[in-house]
């Protein structure tokens, strides 16, 4: 494999594999990052939750996101079957491919790895949303389980903090889920020459950071959060 492709991959394995890592780091360090402030909103609706009667909304509520995560995993599995059938295309799927003047790949052992990628960071994904709908079943239980509305404030909140470990980690599989497309779509670049596929791994670790510091939403959710706090 030429030296620059191997440069190219080495950027992607440490985006890939170091990111969330760093995203600790930084809202450990400076605060203020979406995923961990949704934690504190989260336990704060749980916490309500157990006071509340009935509870048909907060229902609805985690319904959505399992419906969500299930869209997204039946998506993802398409996705799967699509760039297996291309791998699996042999000498054909190659030749054709490499016709394209826009696809910058020098053999078929670098076309497969290049695919083999793509497939890799999408069965990772996948692997993360049925890890979310499993865990989203438990959060049903145990929003099933939780006693008429509780008038003991001390009780609501170790209810609700309970509740949140469950439905935080279930949320934030479903967002390493829905985080593997962007490193697919940085991965697929690697077809058209190993500088499209370095620009498109640090654009997706660009773009995945701002969402999480500096987008309307992660301020509206910073705000949201020291509301809750005071």
């Amino acid at each position: 494999m030429p030296p620059l492709d191997v440069a190219a991959f080495a950027v992607f394995a440490v985006a890939w594999l170091f990111y969330e890592p760093l995203l600790t780091l930084v809202g450990k360090r400076r605060g203020g990052v979406l995923n961990t402030d949704m934690t504190v909103i989260r336990a704060a609706w749980m916490t309500n939750m157990t006071g509340r009667d009935p509870r048909l909304m907060d229902g609805q509520l985690l319904g959505h996101a399992l419906n969500s995560a299930s869209f997204f995993a039946s998506s993802n599995l398409l996705l799967i079957a699509a760039a297996a059938g291309a791998l699996f295309g042999g000498e054909a799927t190659f030749r054709s491919v490499s016709a394209l003047e826009v696809i910058k790949t020098s053999s078929r052992m670098l076309f497969e790895l290049q695919l083999a990628l793509v497939l890799v960071a999408l069965a990772r994904g996948l692997l993360d949303f049925i890890w979310s709908i499993r865990q989203f079943n438990y959060c049903i239980a145990a929003m099933g389980a939780a006693p008429d509305p509780m008038p003991d404030a001390t009780d609501r909140a170790a209810y609700g903090a309970a509740l949140s470990r469950l439905l935080n980690p279930a949320l934030s599989s479903f967002n390493a889920g829905v985080r593997g497309y962007y490193f697919a779509l940085a991965a697929a670049a690697w077809l058209f020459g190993p500088v499209a596929f370095m620009a498109a791994t640090l654009g997706a670790v660009g773009l995945l950071l701002w969402r999480q510091r500096s987008s309307p939403a992660a301020a509206a959710i910073r705000d949201l959060r020291r509301l809750l706090e005071r």
